[in-house]
């Protein structure tokens, strides 16, 4: 029997999850296979978060917010280490993450240092964004850490 997989589930995935449907298409698209995952695959990996994800889910929509916290709340939390601040900085500093998304740096550093795979996240225009993707692996490897398999819910669904 293998071991689970560790991933970190960022907040994005935790919004789709729980959001009411929405009217567009594609957050509808993203709201039905993230459900289908959550459904079909979670129980395949050992999910984690860190207090970002926490203080994400807790802000904005009130009546959103409540979903969003139930959901996070039996899924362990990983700590923020110097390490991690360290390698979120050198992801701003190289241009693997823009300076504007600091926080998403920080989500990064976390799930790397903490040696999860995948990251799991919906953010495609920060984080799973493939032309950013070589200087995230740059600059972890440069760290001296192996970067996770950035993804979204539905690249790990299967047939």
């Amino acid at each position: 029997m293998s071991e689970k997989l560790r991933a970190y589930v960022e907040t994005t995935v935790v919004s789709y999850l729980v959001a009411r449907p929405s009217r567009n298409v594609r957050v509808a698209a993203h709201q039905e296979i993230t459900a289908d995952w959550w459904t079909r695959r979670r129980a395949t990996f050992d999910l984690c978060v860190s207090q970002f994800v926490v203080d994400e889910a807790a802000a904005g929509d009130v009546s959103a917010a409540p979903r969003r916290l139930s959901v996070l709340r039996e899924i362990p939390k990983l700590e923020l280490t110097p390490a991690a601040l360290r390698l979120a900085a050198d992801l701003v500093t190289d241009g693997a993450i823009p300076r504007e998304a600091g926080q998403d740096a920080l989500h990064v550093a976390v799930a790397t240092v903490h040696g999860m795979h995948p990251l799991l996240t919906w953010n495609c225009r920060h984080i799973a964004n493939a032309s950013l993707r070589n200087r995230i692996i740059g600059t972890c490897a440069r760290s001296g850490c192996e970067a996770p398999v950035i993804c979204t819910p539905e690249e790990l669904l299967e047939n």
